[in-house]
Formats: structure tokens, sequence, C-alpha cells
């Protein structure tokens, strides 16, 4: 019994470890500058470390956004939530072949600093990630 406590625990404290909300106070004044020239209307926005990375979560109209900043500053990614309905084709035939019975909760298109474009579809507990044609690339446990 106390082991599963222990365990438990410890996986209840180190899911905080991965992505934990933090205090707009408490996120460097460059990491906000940046993110408002990108975003300067945003007033309701939620942060999350994540890695030592900033992550602004925010809407736009009915659309959930987030941007990941690094310390400096720097725009490390951008996701938009998407329909599912958006997802490349054949991205929806590899989870229809590999997932069947499984519903896809959520969609997102990540573009990185680059502009490498990306699709991560969530699907039971996991994250799928695609490439822009819908190649699967791999899976992130959530």
């Amino acid at each position: 019994m106390k082991n599963s406590i222990f365990a438990f625990l410890a996986l209840l404290f180190s899911s905080f470890a991965i992505a934990q909300s933090v205090s707009e106070k408490d996120v460097p004044n460059i990491v906000k500058s940046t993110f408002l020239l990108s975003y300067p209307d945003q007033a309701n926005v939620k942060w999350e470390k994540e890695k030592g990375n900033y992550e602004a979560n925010f809407t736009i109209g009915k659309t959930q956004h987030a941007m990941l900043l690094d310390s400096s500053g720097n725009i490390l990614e951008t996701e938009e939530e998407i329909s599912v309905k958006k997802l490349p084709a054949k991205a929806l035939a590899y989870i229809q072949k590999n997932y069947k019975n499984k519903k896809i909760t959520e969609a997102a298109k990540i573009t990185d600093a680059h502009g490498k474009v990306t699709f991560e579809a969530q699907v039971t507990s996991i994250d799928l990630i695609f490439d822009k044609q819908g190649t699967y690339i791999k899976s992130i446990a959530d």
C-alpha cells in the first residue's frame, strides 16, 4: 500500500514538473514583450513553464492558440487548434487504420521557428505527430 501511494505521489509531482502554471509576473519581460509583438490585443493569457520555456495559451475568437518561447524571448513554435477535418488525409487514414474505433479528441497545426509545419492529433492519451503531408512522425504520451 505504501508503495502504491508513493508511486502515485511521484507520478503526480512529475506531471507538475512537465508543465507548470506560472503567474504573468513571473514571466520574464522579454518573453512577454515578444509575445505581445505578435499578439498585441491579447489580454487574457495563461502562462505555463515547460522545461525552461514559457508557453502562452490564449484564444482568438473561439480558437485555442499557444506560443512557446524560450527564456530569451525567442519564439520556438506556435500552435493553433484546428478541426479534425483539417488534418491531412494521409494522417486521418493512418489513425483510422492504427487506432480503430478511437476518436480524435483534439487536433492542432504546429509551426516551428523555421516555418516547418506539423500536425498533432490526440487519440486517447497519446499525441500523434504528422508532417505537413500527413506522414506519421512519432507518438508522445500525455
